[in-house]
């Protein structure tokens, strides 16, 4: 029903910038609530950010607020996550997801798909 495909991630040095991209398709891709994931070795997946259906509202989480940057481009079907001033804190697998919920959803367990990840990595 919706399909998400991820790009963006690389390997980047300390205080630069990436952004990541997904594709959002489906018959209910602008419909969707828009979360952003991350996954580090041996952690549990934790929330990066959110934004709602018309981009109007957003979230982020402590650890990237003030330097991370969610929207999304509904007329492109795209969601994109903006990181500035990267830490080596910051090196993990980002995952797009997508909710048919009403809330801002910040829990793993309210995203309904998932994109297959992007790798991201900041070395010193």
């Amino acid at each position: 029903q919706v399909q998400l495909v991820e790009s963006g991630g690389g390997l980047v040095q300390a205080g630069g910038s990436l952004r990541l991209s997904c594709a959002v398709s489906g018959r209910t891709s602008s419909s969707v609530v828009m979360g952003w994931f991350r996954q580090a070795p041996g952690k549990e997946r934790e929330f990066v950010a959110a934004i709602n259906r018309s981009g109007g509202s957003t979230n982020y989480a402590g650890s990237v607020k003030g330097r991370s940057s969610i929207s999304r481009d509904n007329a492109k079907n795209t969601v994109y996550l903006q990181m500035n001033s990267l830490k080596l804190e910051d090196t993990a697998v980002y995952y797009c997801a997508a909710s048919h919920g009403l809330a801002l959803a910040l829990r793993v367990g309210e995203y309904d798909y998932w994109g297959q990840g992007t790798q991201v990595t900041v070395s010193s």
